[in-house]
């Protein structure tokens, strides 16, 4: 099947700060992979890349340059939202493998097309990456909620603040950036993802955002420094989804999960979970015994479906980034029509 002593030959589109930190470490772990061509943001960005970290791989000028390559397995996709839906058709349709960093897309439309791209390619393995966040007692949190622990969830409340667009003196990040970022906005995505994963599928939104700092260096910022979102999910709970960029000295990121008889939280800054009945005196900590502790093994879970041929679909699916990618255009939808938006599957 592969060229080159059966090596899995890995093209990178789009090679910032979290291919070269997370990504490429671990795909270096792995003999059988080999970095081939890198194509960046600029030609000599993609030298410098290759120079640096991939001394053996070709810094390639334009991207469809890289997908066209002949003896080439897998396009892993580090750009920001809004090459993905370009690149991941473009390598599909070139009968690449893909990976694609998070967020999936700008909106809606082009995480569908992206969707029924992968669907014609059924015999290529698409991932997207998953947030780092709750990875580690993300099954532990799943047995308890399964277990019917503090009983049937009704009221759902998430905070995710931080202060990093208080000064208004610093540029636009791109991140605030909708031609660049798209519909994404702060950790909106992540953690609806996160949600997901835990309680299943929010199905309508009413939400308001605010722009705090509108002109920053000229560029005007009409991404929300602060959302706020009532929503309800599909197992009947109601939830209460607080987003900002501009809140200073905020702690860290938090979930409470309140159900019938209990209570449960997870702070994601630093993976702790507690947890109580109704009548203890206080939510007692709750530690991740070692069988169900996660770690970062991303590239390990999309290089074994690619060498299973099939057998394996690795998490988090492209059907995965459709679901958040409703809420994110619902979202913004909401905000734009100032009213409830229901959500359809």
């Amino acid at each position: 099947m592969h060229k080159n002593n059966h090596k899995l030959r890995i093209g990178i589109i789009g090679a910032g700060n979290i291919v070269r930190t997370r990504h490429l470490p671990a795909l270096k772990k792995h003999p059988e992979v080999e970095i081939v061509a890198v194509s960046n943001s600029t030609y000599e960005s993609s030298e410098k890349f290759c120079s640096e970290n991939a001394p053996g791989a070709t810094p390639i000028q334009n991207w469809p340059e890289l997908v066209a390559l002949h003896d080439l397995d897998v396009v892993w996709i580090g750009t920001p939202p809004y090459m993905h839906s370009a690149v991941t058709i473009s390598a599909l349709e070139a009968g690449k493998h893909v990976f694609c960093q998070a967020r999936m897309s700008m909106d809606l439309a082009e995480a569908e097309e992206m969707l029924a791209a992968s669907k014609r390619y059924p015999e290529l393995v698409t991932m997207l990456c998953p947030p780092p966040f709750g990875m580690r007692a993300d099954l532990l949190v799943k047995k308890i909620l399964a277990e019917n622990y503090i009983g049937r969830t009704h009221h759902v409340r998430l905070q995710s603040f931080t202060g990093n667009y208080l000064d208004p003196d610093t540029p636009a990040h791109w991140r605030q950036k909708i031609e660049i970022s798209g519909l994404n906005t702060l950790t909106l995505g992540i953690y609806v993802e996160v949600l997901h994963r835990w309680l299943g599928d929010i199905i309508g939104v009413f939400a308001r955002g605010k722009i705090i700092r509108p002109v920053r260096q000229g560029y005007g910022v009409i991404v929300p420094d602060l959302l706020t979102i009532l929503c309800s999910f599909e197992n009947g709970a109601e939830g209460v989804l607080e987003f900002s960029g501009i809140n200073a000295l905020a702690e860290g990121d938090r979930l409470e999960i309140y159900g019938s008889v209990g209570t449960l939280t997870y702070d994601f800054t630093s993976d702790v979970v507690q947890a109580g009945k109704h009548g203890d005196r206080a939510l007692h900590v709750i530690d991740v015994p070692p069988e169900l502790d996660g770690e970062w093994r991303v590239e390990e879970d999309f290089l074994a479906a690619v060498k299973s041929k099939g057998r394996v679909h690795p998490q988090p699916s492209f059907e995965d980034g459709i679901r958040y990618m409703r809420v994110v255009q619902a979202v913004a939808d909401s905000r734009a029509r100032n009213e409830w938006v229901a959500i359809k599957p």
